[in-house]
């Protein structure tokens, strides 16, 4: 087998793994194959329009259809579809009320003697209104707010102050928005694989696990609090070092790099576990 063909071979084995994934929750939330089909081919060709254009010509039909496998005419109906909604909102939203969190636990001036996150005002000079404006820009703080209490992070106290609940924003009560963390964190871990496919050896984006296959289970819970712990620190530690760089939080500040170019960035952890892969001997045919 040639270099090529293994190549292939790898590709289809890994696409195969990430589908099965995937599919577990798109069968779970009943989506149809046509429907998934249909997602599919417009993402191949928006992605060839997009990304795969030569370089000083501007992308084609003709090309999007070699470069996907689909007829012209079914490159031009799929670009001729309507826009889909934008789930960029979604996104800034989860962005914007997790700085806000980081705030309250950070920033002195909206923590007590103790170091612990204040009850707070909702106006005044070290109200929320106040924390929503200095992390987290021009946002409304109402909507921050009514954000952070429909997921459980904070509640109102005495019924003046707005207590901090939760330290970190998870939007538990609603699938739609945890579906939308699925296509955000999903996606940039794909893409850093990619680009350690393409610049690993001469540009890596760090990407790591530490996995053992036959581990008892009642080790487990001792394992999740253990890496949850260890997991969480690791992220403060990144969040401090990211918070005070970060162009939003600092507006208004004397900014040394200011009109140079901004980039999303962040290091994402995650926990896994499954049951240990049969034996051979195991296995039904």
């Amino acid at each position: 087998m040639d270099a090529r063909s293994k190549m292939h071979q790898a590709l289809e084995a890994a696409v195969t793994n990430v589908l099965r994934a995937l599919f577990r929750v798109l069968l779970r939330h009943s989506m149809s194959y046509s429907a998934f089909d249909e997602l599919a081919r417009r993402a191949y060709v928006e992605v060839a329009m997009k990304d795969f254009a030569i370089d000083g010509k501007k992308s084609t039909i003709s090309r999007a259809s070699i470069l996907s496998g689909l007829t012209r005419k079914e490159v031009r109906r799929l670009l001729s579809l309507p826009a889909r909604e934008s789930v960029e909102s979604g996104g800034e939203r989860y962005n914007r009320a997790a700085r806000v969190l980081t705030g309250w636990v950070r920033d002195p001036d909206f923590l007590d003697d103790a170091g612990e996150p204040r009850a707070l005002p909702m106006d005044g000079p070290r109200g929320f209104a106040e924390l929503v404006r200095r992390h987290s820009g021009d946002m409304p703080a109402r909507a921050v707010l009514d954000e952070l209490h429909r997921v459980g992070a904070v509640h109102w106290h005495d019924d003046q102050h707005v207590q901090l609940h939760a330290r970190a924003y998870v939007p538990a009560g609603s699938e739609s928005d945890k579906l939308g963390i699925l296509g955000q964190d999903v996606a940039a871990l794909i893409a850093t694989i990619d680009h350690n496919i393409q610049h690993g050896a001469g540009d890596p984006r760090f990407q790591r696990k530490v996995m053992y296959d036959a581990i008892p289970r009642s080790d487990l819970p001792a394992f999740r609090k253990l890496s949850a712990t260890q997991a969480q620190s690791l992220l403060e530690r990144m969040d401090r070092w990211l918070q005070v760089r970060d162009r939003v939080a600092t507006a208004g500040k004397d900014d040394d790099c200011a009109g140079t170019p901004r980039m999303r960035i962040g290091l994402g952890i995650y926990y896994f576990e499954e049951p240990e892969a049969p034996s051979s001997q195991g296995e039904t045919r």
